[in-house]
């Protein structure tokens, strides 16, 4: 990698460093994060002319310690009125984001959309940017390999600089490490970088996130993963041939939507995600056998992460194939059926605070107490508060927030989706569209944020080729 410095107007930046694996854009993203002077209006003097965005570097002849120049005009920054208010739609787009605490964008360095869109949905969940705050502090654990420790502090870092940026992000750092760390994200086919699967870049992500930030002494952090993604399951595991009947429990950081013909909506294909078949030996039998493996949900996330399982393996071709059948999906889930019986009792007053909440708003009465609801009072103490008055509805929400499990009510808000649009999952192009603090949507394609209807972010759900959801977060809905 050699260094060179760059002269630009009256400045000279001394220590630029070339990733000659890289195309030349790349380096101009440098240069726009020091000059800022955007990629398209900068001329920079090479030998045989000006540099091209996708030139070659082994033929310029770029050599340690050479001297660059540079020409090209920055962007203006936005200048506050000498008088009157300002009223936030009269700002541009990219600061109306902006003041709604998410980022412009970032820029795509060669195939790197997967990476961008994760990073975007990622990017808004405050709790984990708090999580990765705290991390700072604490530096690297002796049971953390180097890799996952950097990876993680370049996470912390990309996310602080989307946070403070106007001006689109280029995510040199962050790729170089997660290249390191995972080499599959580093394969090359006629020297350029392949485009990569977003599932897998997101598990990954979530999988060194969840090691690093468990790996620290402080108790928020060791659960801070896990709490806010994590999914308990518990599964029956039966053998009709055999009469063999076992449980198991495990933990996930996603629930999978199957595809099939006969679903047409995410909740089927929740449900169909949680039965499935395995073979395994039985010892009843003696041999292999098919079992039946039937799962349900005993603990809920803050944040809980659906993929729709559109990729196959299509042996003819010899690559990943996509399902494109339209499968609806909600701006509002509800995963009560899908929980454990002992799980449903624990969401019940939660809900049931969650409903007088809602229809205090809507200004309805609560109607008088049957007997039955009476003798419910009874069983339930936390029921009877809800039912009881504002105050004592207050007083049982407050009860209710004092532990996790009985914050949770199993209804989800949607607030960000991952769409992929093409035909394989190793190529098209990968999208991010997120629910702004303000209850906008923006569609983060690359560099460039884009405002939405959220009556088109339920569109995203396939039957062609345009734009569909692979990936959606949901985020829960607490009394």
């Amino acid at each position: 990698m050699p260094t060179v410095s760059v002269k630009w107007q009256k400045e000279t930046f001394p220590a630029v460093e070339i990733d000659t694996n890289q195309p030349p854009y790349v380096f101009k993203c440098q240069l726009y994060d020091l000059t800022g002077v955007p990629p398209e209006r900068q001329k920079i003097m090479v030998k045989g002319g000006l540099l091209k965005d996708d030139a070659d570097w082994s033929t310029l002849g770029v050599k340690e310690g050479q001297r660059l120049m540079m020409m090209g005009t920055a962007d203006e920054a936005v200048k506050a009125p000498e008088k009157g208010p300002v009223f936030m739609e009269d700002l541009p787009e990219e600061e109306q984001i902006v003041n709604v605490g998410q980022s412009a964008g970032i820029f795509n360095l060669g195939n790197t959309c997967y990476l961008n869109s994760t990073l975007q949905c990622l990017h808004s969940v405050p709790e984990l940017k708090a999580a990765l705050q705290n991390y700072a502090n604490l530096g690297r654990s002796n049971d953390l390999d180097q890799f996952s420790h950097l990876l993680t502090v370049a996470t912390r870092d990309l996310f602080s600089e989307l946070d403070r940026n106007v001006r689109p992000v280029a995510p040199l750092q962050f790729l170089s490490i997660l290249r390191k760390k995972y080499p599959q994200f580093a394969q090359q086919h006629n020297g350029a970088y392949m485009q990569q699967d977003a599932e897998e870049c997101w598990t990954q992500l979530m999988y060194t996130l969840s090691q690093s930030l468990k790996s620290s002494d402080s108790s928020e952090l060791s659960s801070a993963v896990k709490t806010l993604f994590g999914i308990d399951l518990v599964s029956r595991i039966g053998c009709i041939e055999s009469g063999e009947e076992s449980s198991e429990t495990e933990s996930v950081y996603a629930l999978k939507c199957h595809i099939s013909q006969e679903v047409n909506h995410l909740h089927e294909g929740l449900k169909c995600g949680l039965k499935s078949e395995l073979e395994k030996a039985s010892p009843v039998l003696g041999r292999s056998a098919i079992f039946t493996k039937e799962s349900c949900i005993s603990d809920l996330p803050r944040y809980l992460t659906v993929q729709f399982v559109r990729f196959f393996w299509k042996r003819e071709t010899n690559q990943k194939a996509k399902i494109l059948r339209k499968v609806d999906y909600p701006l509002e889930l509800d995963v009560y059926d899908l929980c454990s019986e002992e799980l449903r009792q624990k969401l019940q007053p939660p809900r049931q605070i969650l409903r007088e909440a809602e229809n205090a708003k809507l200004g309805l009465k609560v109607q008088e107490k049957s007997t039955h609801e009476n003798d419910a009072k009874t069983r339930n103490p936390e029921v009877a508060t809800a039912n009881s008055g504002e105050s004592s509805n207050a007083t049982s929400i407050e009860e209710a927030s004092s532990e996790k499990k009985t914050q949770l009510t199993g209804i989800y808000d949607l607030v960000a989706v991952l769409t992929h649009k093409g035909r394989s999952a190793d190529s098209g192009h990968y999208v991010a569209w997120v629910k702004q603090e303000n209850g906008k949507w923006v569609q983060y394609d690359d560099d460039n944020p884009i405002s939405q209807r959220e009556e088109d972010i339920t569109k995203l759900s396939g039957g062609g080729d345009w734009h569909m959801a692979y990936i959606c977060l949901y985020k829960a809905r607490v009394v």
